[in-house]
C-alpha cells in the first residue's frame, strides 16, 4: 500500500495511462464545462504537474492550505493532487455559504489563497479579507506570493496534511476534519477490498455523483474509490431528477453514489424506457426509505448498497455480501480493521436487539489508525471523541443476533437535510439574534423528500403578533447569516420552551409523544421560501 496519495495516483496514471479518471456529462446550461469534458490519467497527470509548477513557482509549498471555490468543476480534484505534491492543504468552500459562514473558515484554516470562479468573488473578497484572489481562468498567468513563508519543512509524509473539511457539530459552529495521506491512503486500501457487490473492477468503473465536491462523500470517498481502482469518477453541476438517467447514460455510468433523498425523488418520477437504459451495476448510499428500498431495485434494475460512515472514519460498513437485508436500515458488521461497540449513556456495551451508541476503532493497537487527524486547533474535541480508546460517532445502532448492525437514530443534535448535516445551535443562534425572538429551539421534523426539515419553536418578545408575517421575518433574517437549507422549513409559535432546574432546554419534552409538530395549530409552512440562489 502506497503511504502518499500522489503516488496511488501515479501508480495508477502508469497502469491505466489511456483509462479515464475524470469526467463531466455535456449539460448547455452549466456556467463551466457546457459540452463536458473527459479527461485519462495521462492527460490528468499532465496538468497536475502543470498546477503544481504554478503553484510552487508562487511560493506555495509544505503546510500552506489553498482555499478553491470551483463549486462542482473536476478540475478541484487535480488541484488537491498538485498540492498534495507539494506538502500543502486543501479548503473546499460551500458555495451555497453565506460572508459569515465563509468568514469562520478562513478565520480557522487562514489560508494563502483563494481559487475562484469569479461569480463568487463578491461574498469571498468580504469574508476572506487580505487573502488574494485568483480566477481559475487566470491561474496559468502566476499567482501573487504567500503572506506567509511555508510553517512546515522537511518531506511530505503520511502525516502530512491533506485537507481540511468542514462538518457540522452540535455546538453551532462547524469543526474543521484534518486529513492526512495516511487518512487518504488507508481508504484507498478499504475500497480496493470490500468485494461482495462492491468489487471494484480495476480499471472499469465510471462512478457517477451528484452530489457537491466540498462534502466528504464525493469530494473524498468517490474521488478515492476510483483513484484506488483505477476508475473515473464522473461528476454533475448538482442533482436534478429530470436529468439523472440522460446524465448516467451520458456518463456509461457502472456505479453511483446516492442519498435516500435521491432515491424518493426518481422513485417519484413516471416510468420512461430510459430508466432502464443504463450500465449500472450497484449504487452505494445511505438511507433509502427501507419500505421503498426493494421497490426501488426491482424498477430500476440494480442493488442500493447501504453503508455507513463519516467524515472523520471514510472507511465505510456497508451491507455488500449476500444475502442483503434489503430494506431494514442494515449498514454491515464489524470487520479487520474496523472494530465496533454499542453502548449505553453509562458506555455499558448493550444487548443484541438494544440501541447503543455506535463507537468505532480501528484495533486496540492501533485505535486511530487510519482515522482522521483531528479537528482542526480544537484538541480537546478531538479527545472527547475518542474518550476511552473508541470514536464516539453519535449514530445509535442496534446489532441483531448474526452481528449485523442497523441504523436506529442519531444521537447528536443534528438535522439531516437532503444530506446537509444541519446543527441546531447554529440555526438557533441565528434566530435568537432577531429582536422579535424571546425564546427558541430548533429540532428536526420529518419531510417526505428530503428526510428531515429544519423546525423553529418560537417564544415571541412581548408585544410580537405570532403567525405567518413573523415567521416570514424570521426566515428572512436567518438568510442573512446562513446558508438557504439551515433556514427554517416550519415556524411553530409556543408559550414556553421547557428547561430542567439548571435551565437546559428539554426539546424532547416540547410534543407529548405521537404528535406531529407539523400539525399543530399555528405551525407555519415555509418551504416554498427555500431556494437555492444561482450564483
Amino acid at each position: 500500500m502506497a503511504e502518499l496519495v500522489h503516488v496511488e495516483f501515479a501508480e495508477r496514471c502508469q497502469r491505466f495511462p489511456e483509462q479515464p479518471f475524470l469526467a463531466t456529462p455535456p449539460n448547455p446550461e452549466r456556467a463551466y464545462l457546457p459540452e463536458g469534458l473527459e479527461l485519462t490519467y495521462a492527460q490528468a497527470e499532465v496538468r497536475v504537474g502543470q498546477l503544481e509548477r504554478v503553484y510552487r513557482e508562487g511560493g506555495l509549498g509544505h503546510g500552506h492550505r489553498v482555499a478553491l471555490q470551483l463549486e462542482n468543476h473536476p478540475a478541484l480534484f487535480l488541484h488537491r493532487l498538485a498540492l498534495q505534491r507539494l506538502g500543502a492543504s486543501l479548503v473546499p468552500l460551500n458555495p451555497d455559504h453565506t460572508v459569515a459562514e465563509l468568514r469562520h473558515v478562513f478565520e480557522r484554516t487562514r489560508p494563502e489563497l483563494v481559487v475562484l470562479f469569479e461569480r463568487h468573488r463578491a461574498r469571498l473578497e468580504q469574508a476572506a479579507g487580505a487573502v488574494p484572489l485568483v480566477r481559475l481562468e487566470d491561474f496559468d498567468r502566476g499567482l501573487p506570493g504567500p503572506r506567509r513563508p511555508a510553517p512546515e519543512g522537511g518531506a511530505v509524509g503520511p502525516r502530512t496534511e491533506t485537507c481540511v473539511l468542514f462538518t457540522s457539530g452540535t455546538t453551532g459552529q462547524p469543526k474543521g476534519c484534518r486529513f492526512d495521506h495516511a487518512y487518504e491512503t488507508a481508504a484507498c486500501e478499504w475500497y480496493r477490498t470490500r468485494g461482495g457487490r462492491l468489487a471494484f473492477r480495476p480499471g472499469q468503473e465510471r462512478l457517477y455523483s451528484p452530489l457537491p465536491l466540498f462534502h466528504s462523500n464525493t469530494g473524498v470517498h468517490a474521488f478515492l474509490e476510483m483513484l484506488a481502482t483505477g476508475g473515473c469518477l464522473v461528476t454533475s453541476d448538482r442533482f436534478r431528477s429530470g436529468r439523472w438517467w440522460a446524465e448516467v447514460h451520458a456518463a456509461r455510468a457502472t456505479c453511483l453514489h446516492y442519498l435516500g433523498v435521491i432515491m424518493a425523488m426518481l422513485y417519484q418520477l413516471p416510468p420512461s424506457a430510459e430508466e432502464r437504459n443504463h450500465q449500472v451495476r450497484f449504487a452505494i448510499g445511505a438511507g433509502v426509505e427501507p419500505t421503498l428500498h426493494a421497490a426501488f431495485e426491482a424498477r430500476f434494475g440494480f442493488p442500493l448498497v447501504e453503508i455507513w460512515g463519516m467524515t472523520e472514519i471514510m472507511r465505510y460498513l456497508c451491507d455488500q455480501h449476500e444475502p442483503r437485508q434489503v430494506g431494514t436500515r442494515a449498514f454491515g458488521r464489524a470487520q479487520p480493521g474496523l472494530e465496533v461497540r454499542l453502548v449505553d449513556d453509562g458506555g455499558a456495551d448493550v444487548s443484541p436487539g438494544q440501541p447503543g451508541e455506535l463507537l468505532v476503532r480501528h484495533s486496540q493497537a492501533t485505535p486511530r489508525r487510519g482515522f482522521f487527524a483531528g479537528y482542526l486547533d480544537e484538541p480537546e474535541a478531538t479527545e472527547q471523541a475518542w474518550r476511552g480508546g473508541w470514536f464516539h460517532t453519535g449514530d445509535v445502532a442496534v446489532q441483531d443476533a448474526g452481528g449485523g448492525l442497523h441504523f436506529f437514530d442519531r444521537k447528536k443534535h443534528l438535522i439531516r437535510r437532503a444530506g446537509q448535516n444541519i446543527a441546531a445551535a447554529e440555526v438557533e443562534a441565528a434566530l435568537i439574534a432577531h429582536p422579535a425572538v424571546r425564546e427558541v429551539a430548533v429540532v428536526p421534523v420529518p419531510d417526505p423528500l428530503r428526510e428531515e426539515e429544519v423546525l423553529a419553536c418560537v417564544v415571541p418578545s412581548e408585544g410580537q403578533v405570532p403567525g405567518p408575517a413573523l415567521a416570514r421575518a424570521l426566515f428572512d433574517h436567518a438568510l442573512q447569516t446562513l446558508a438557504y437549507y439551515k433556514a427554517p422549513g416550519w415556524v411553530l409559535f409556543v408559550a414556553a420552551i421547557p428547561r430542567t432546574g439548571s435551565q437546559k432546554m428539554m426539546k424532547y419534552a416540547l410534543f407529548p409523544p405521537g404528535v406531529d409538530p407539523r400539525q399543530a395549530p399555528g405551525a407555519v409552512d415555509l418551504r416554498a421560501f427555500k431556494k437555492r440562489e444561482s450564483p
